[in-house]
């Protein structure tokens, strides 16, 4: 069966937000072999600021799961987590947020999922650990190499995590 190379962005801004990505990778692991991590980055939240700050990171690793299945054992794992969808002001606090960025060089524009993520050529967050991971990924679109793209956000607040919130 063909193993297919993913990305994910992974964000949690509530509760033991070490221990929830930790929580999250162990589970990813049944869905992705040669799963790696990225360092851990401490973000000030965008779109909705009024909240406390994200750590955010990229796991990458190949799965023979279509990119649809994938984002169902995802979504389980995210409420399995705690994460409850239902009434919550998009973009705002959650336990754990886990986004397929790549998906090989797929692009796919579907009512549930969109690959590559639409909005992470915007967001220094998940760049930075992406191009961690490999630093020669082209957005399968536009063609761009994403470490391009990451030139104009310079204004974004993006800290490796040591340990000591900022």
């Amino acid at each position: 069966m063909k193993s297919f190379q993913v990305y994910l962005g992974i964000g949690s801004n509530l509760g033991d937000r070490v221990n929830n990505i930790e929580s999250a990778f162990c589970k990813i692991k049944a869905l992705l072999d040669n799963l790696k991590t990225a360092s851990l980055y401490e973000t000030k939240p965008m779109y909705v600021e009024n909240q406390p700050w994200f750590l955010n990171t990229v796991f990458s690793g190949q799965t023979e799961l279509n990119a649809l299945d994938l984002l169902w054992a995802l979504q389980r794992i995210e409420a399995d987590s705690g994460r409850d969808r239902a009434g919550v002001v998009e973009k705002g606090p959650r336990i754990i947020d886990i986004d397929i960025l790549l998906y090989e060089d797929m692009i796919l524009t579907s009512p549930e999922l969109q690959i590559p993520h639409p909005l992470m050529h915007e967001r220094a967050f998940v760049l930075i650990p992406l191009l961690d991971l490999n630093p020669d990924l082209i957005n399968p679109i536009s063609k761009i190499h994403y470490k391009d793209y990451l030139k104009s956000l310079d204004d974004q607040k993006v800290v490796k995590y040591t340990g000591k919130s900022g």
